[in-house]
């Protein structure tokens, strides 16, 4: 098997991404893990939880990319921390639909803005790239669905 001795994996776009996304999940995860005590996977859930009222096991996979086990064990979790509720769809008995109680979003409410600073310091690092870089990545994301 032959292989391009031009690739430049450090210069693969791809690879790239997934280095500074992992990066900076991993350095925001450092502050919401220090201040609530939460994982990836349960940060993940409560941001998309924020934005909506009840949602589906289903689409929180989807849209968080996290695998279905992953976003189950968080929401357990979650739950038995008595910061999200579970409730069976009562048209499809299947989807079981995920919101947060008062005190998760009391919670969120505290980390959203520590959740600001952190994209500011980023936005902050691009400098006069910054509007550019968030329209490519939009494009990017609008591609990908």
């Amino acid at each position: 098997m032959q292989t391009d001795s031009n690739f430049d994996l450090d210069n693969f776009l791809p690879y790239q991404l997934a280095v500074v996304a992992g990066r900076a999940s991993k350095a925001f995860s450092e502050i919401y893990s220090a201040e609530a005590g939460l994982t990836v996977p349960e940060w993940r859930i409560m941001a998309h939880l924020l934005k909506a009222e009840a949602v589906s096991v289903r689409e929180i996979h989807l849209r968080t990319d996290l695998d279905k086990p992953k976003v189950s064990r968080a929401s357990d979790r979650l739950e038995a921390e008595g910061l999200l509720v579970k409730k069976v769809n009562p048209r499809d008995r299947r989807l079981v639909e995920l919101s947060l109680t008062p005190a998760g979003r009391a919670l969120m409410m505290k980390l959203i803005p520590l959740a600001n600073q952190f994209q500011q310091k980023l936005l902050e690092q691009l400098g006069g790239d910054a509007a550019a870089f968030r329209a490519a990545l939009s494009r990017m994301m609008d591609d990908s669905k």
